[in-house]
């Protein structure tokens, strides 16, 4: 009879112990470790970027028992008590909140698919218009550009002289080519004189700016190729909503009562 009472006592402790292992990761100097803590850290090294995988549950689990090793020791030793540990507590308290208050903004006031829309047509907006593939060839003096602009018109290659007369550094050694750009990139001076060239047409006179003496040679135009909503939705998703949590800051700091 004895040995049934003691059967049923033990059966009852293992079956009111089952609960207590369910919840907790391990038992550290009789002291719990919640698995949540491994739940938390799981979150942190995916924010991280280091996606947990089923097979790493055991490594998760060694660390928080060494993390719960480590800290019952700081605290047999007092340093929880310590003056240096509650300031960096409060700092750390302040962090957590701080990252919680701008992840719950960005959860409550999300971007919307029309303030994208409009967004990425205002951008397209400004970036419409045509490109410009253009060659030159730069020299210091009026009296240069001229004398090359007679050797081209007695049938010199634009390229050939670029490559031995132009003190462009970026386009000289290149044949003069500048590959495609838009006019906005690019001096007032020579723009204007671009812009006004047919496909093929060389300037009929050199054109001055800040850099010096240039001919121009507009090879091609086209269209500007702008891309696809799909395309940058995410990264202009991602702008704006930095954009908004930026506002949303600035008007917390302007309406703060500060003496």
């Amino acid at each position: 009879m004895k040995k049934q009472v003691l059967h049923v006592l033990a059966a009852a402790a293992l079956a009111a112990s089952l609960p207590a292992l369910a919840q907790n990761a391990a038992i550290v100097n009789g002291k719990p470790v919640p698995k949540a803590r491994m739940e938390v850290l799981a979150q942190q090294l995916a924010a991280a970027g280091r996606p947990v995988t089923p097979e790493m549950q055991d490594q998760l689990r060694e660390e928080v028992i060494t993390r719960e090793v480590f800290m019952q020791e700081a605290q047999k030793q007092g340093l929880d008590r310590s003056d240096e540990f509650k300031a960096q507590m409060e700092l750390a308290r302040q962090a957590i909140l701080i990252r919680q208050l701008f992840d719950n903004y960005r959860k409550t006031n999300p971007v919307t698919d029309a303030e994208i829309q409009a967004e990425y047509d205002k951008i397209a907006a400004a970036n419409s218009g045509k490109e410009y593939h253009a060659r030159h060839i730069l020299v210091p003096t009026e009296e240069e550009a001229n004398k090359i602009l007679a050797e081209l018109k007695k049938g010199a290659k634009f390229e050939d002289l670029a490559k031995k007369y132009s003190k462009d550094p970026g386009s000289g050694a290149n044949g003069g080519d500048l590959d495609w750009t838009t006019p906005a990139s690019l001096v007032p001076e020579f723009s204007q004189a671009m812009v006004k060239l047919k496909k093929g047409e060389t300037t009929a006179a050199p054109v001055k700016s800040e850099f010096g003496w240039h001919i121009i040679r507009l090879d091609d135009t086209r269209d500007m190729q702008f891309p696809k909503l799909d395309e940058v939705k995410a990264q202009l998703t991602q702008q704006m909503q930095q954009q908004k949590l930026q506002k949303f800051q600035e008007e917390l700091r302007s309406k703060a009562r500060v003496e």
